[in-house]
């Protein structure tokens, strides 16, 4: 199996034009509210979410045109292989992350984890998670690289990471970040975004209906409800992308974990076997893996490591 529990690789000077990422990012404006698993059931008429906006360019069955300088850049690929001492590199997501005025920090966190045959597409987030974590499905699991590149230097707006694990102080990649990317392991590493600034008037909230968008002035806005909320000059915002791929050590291993993907009949009979040897009366079944008690249980049974030093998550704040 791969080993990939080292330190993130920082890349500077990763674009020679950074223009062409400005006319990618106006190009597929608008940007809409991130929710999801950090944000459920969120009311779509309360101002609910922070000023945190997000956008695919790639994924399983869409590329944005112009997205490839992403998606194929030959510095991830190479930077990739040797990292993980792999042959084979499957680009396979680009997505966009734009923030401002959020006075707390993101969630502390991994990216959810892949497994031949179950993601997000076909799997509940806790449910991969719960995978994740109980290391039961180590052998189905896709090792993932990740590079997470900044368009600017901003205020605040810093990267926490754990390279050495959730129980030591987070390193943080922060200042100086224009046109950098880091490049690692976020499925293993826990990461955090740190506060993004302007902090004047505290973490500004929006509806899950707002959008991001540029002016024909060069200004980007955020508009709720034909409400301008927000504006400022695109530098002046968190702007990043993330780009991830699939990693396998040889053709080889490619081939044996593509051929025995896992079926949801499978994920619940290898947990309820676990469940059983430990002598616990929990079983899961296709018919209760969205109740919230199972939920809850689940993840006692197997916990998530909350690193140390993490700030409070904006997400948990608006909750209170």
């Amino acid at each position: 199996m791969l080993s990939y529990a080292d330190p993130p690789l920082i890349l500077r000077d990763v674009f020679p034009n950074i223009q062409q990422v400005q006319d990618l990012l106006s190009t597929y404006a608008p940007y809409t509210p991130l929710g999801g698993w950090y944000n459920p059931g969120a009311n779509p008429h309360a101002k609910t979410r922070p000023m945190w906006f997000q956008n695919d360019w790639v994924h399983d069955t869409y590329i944005a045109e112009g997205s490839e300088i992403f998606l194929y850049n030959d510095t991830y690929i190479d930077q990739s292989k040797a990292f993980y001492n792999a042959d084979v590199i499957e680009p396979h997501s680009v997505y966009v992350n734009i923030m401002a005025a959020i006075n707390d920090g993101g969630p502390a966190h991994t990216d959810n984890s892949r497994f031949h045959g179950r993601e997000r597409a076909n799997t509940p987030m806790w449910l991969l998670r719960a995978m994740t974590w109980s290391h039961l499905f180590n052998e189905y699991e896709i090792v993932q690289s990740t590079a997470i590149w900044w368009l600017d230097d901003v205020e605040g707006g810093g990267l926490s990471y754990w390279p050495d694990g959730p129980n030591m102080p987070p390193t943080e990649h922060v200042g100086d970040m224009k046109n950098t990317a880091l490049l690692g392991d976020n499925h293993g590493m826990f990461h955090q975004v740190g506060p993004v600034g302007p902090f004047d008037n505290g973490t500004l909230l929006v509806t899950p209906s707002a959008q991001l968008h540029p002016t024909q002035d060069e200004t980007w806005v955020v508009t709720d409800h034909d409400e301008i909320i927000y504006a400022a000059p695109l530098n002046e915002y968190r702007v990043s992308v993330l780009w991830k791929a699939n990693v396998y050590s040889n053709i080889e291993e490619q081939q044996h974990k593509q051929s025995n993907p896992l079926s949801i009949e499978n994920v619940i009979m290898i947990f309820n076997a676990d469940l059983e040897e430990r002598r616990h009366e929990l079983r899961l079944s296709k018919e209760n893996i969205e109740a919230k008690n199972i939920i809850s249980e689940m993840s006692k049974i197997y916990p998530e490591p909350k690193p140390v030093n993490a700030l409070p998550s904006v997400f948990e704040t608006i909750r209170q």
